[in-house]
């Protein structure tokens, strides 16, 4: 059966010019009309698309135009629609993070890669970290840490020397960002069944921001980290190179 498809672009040129030589090539319908939407770009450029439509459900089938491209598939004109109709489906669950900040107010956002907590300042921060209301760490001195997702484990995760997850082993990847002390602390693998607890020690001095994909709240005082069980988001990928077949390949790369 024939889907409807919608086309959609980030602003830089070779996506741009991708844009205009598709729509002219294929019938194509609104993206609140769409079955699939078909986007051109790179990573953040799919992370954006993917918070854009997170209430409509629709499929997304990224081809590259960007610099990585982790998230997308090789772009071609040639037989879109087959692919698309061929394209194995993986599901995302996002982390939902919320975030108080030291004058009281609260903000929520969600992150298909990861929730990142950063220093905003020449000071060190200073986190306690909880797992399920348990201290787990007292005190954590460092640049900041992160929670990530398997889909979120080969990105800043990795840069920062994190572990790398496959997307079935129901994992979470907690990952320190240049920690100071403990110095040897290298992070931990927690069930996606957690909910992660950061408090900011010394707030007013150290000051820390906490971010979702690309959403920032700056000067948090506190920031729980959980998967969004009831939320799945839905990528499509060329069965010769899906999602896990990547990431399984990037543990093996130079």
């Amino acid at each position: 059966m024939t889907q409807s498809v919608a086309f959609v672009a980030s602003e830089a040129d070779d996506a741009q010019e991708a844009l205009i030589k598709l729509t002219g090539r294929y019938p194509h319908v609104p993206p609140d009309q769409a079955d699939v939407i078909v986007a051109l770009g790179g990573d953040g450029f799919m992370l954006e698309t993917l918070h854009q439509y997170l209430d409509r459900s629709v499929p997304i089938y990224g081809m590259n135009r960007g610099t990585v491209g982790f998230l997308m598939n090789s772009y071609s004109e040639v037989d879109l629609i087959k692919r698309v109709e061929k394209a194995q489906l993986t599901v995302l669950k996002p982390l939902k993070m919320t975030a108080v900040r030291v004058d009281g107010s609260t903000v929520e956002a969600l992150a298909i890669n990861e929730v990142s907590l950063l220093r905003e300042k020449r000071f060190a921060a200073k986190l306690r970290i909880s797992v399920d209301g348990r201290v787990r760490l007292p005190e954590l001195i460092c640049d900041g840490a992160l929670l990530s997702t398997p889909a979120g484990s080969t990105a800043y995760n990795l840069s920062a020397h994190g572990p790398i997850l496959p997307l079935g082993a129901r994992l979470l990847a907690l990952t320190p960002i240049c920690p100071f002390r403990p110095r040897r602390w290298r992070g931990a693998l927690l069930s996606e069944g957690v909910r992660v607890k950061f408090e900011i020690l010394e707030a007013p001095k150290r000051p820390v921001s906490a971010v979702a994909d690309y959403t920032e709240v700056r000067e948090v005082s506190a920031v729980e980290v959980a998967v969004e069980p009831e939320m799945g988001l839905q990528l499509l990928f060329d069965p010769a190179h899906n999602l896990e077949e990547r990431i399984l390949a990037e543990q093996f790369s130079p």
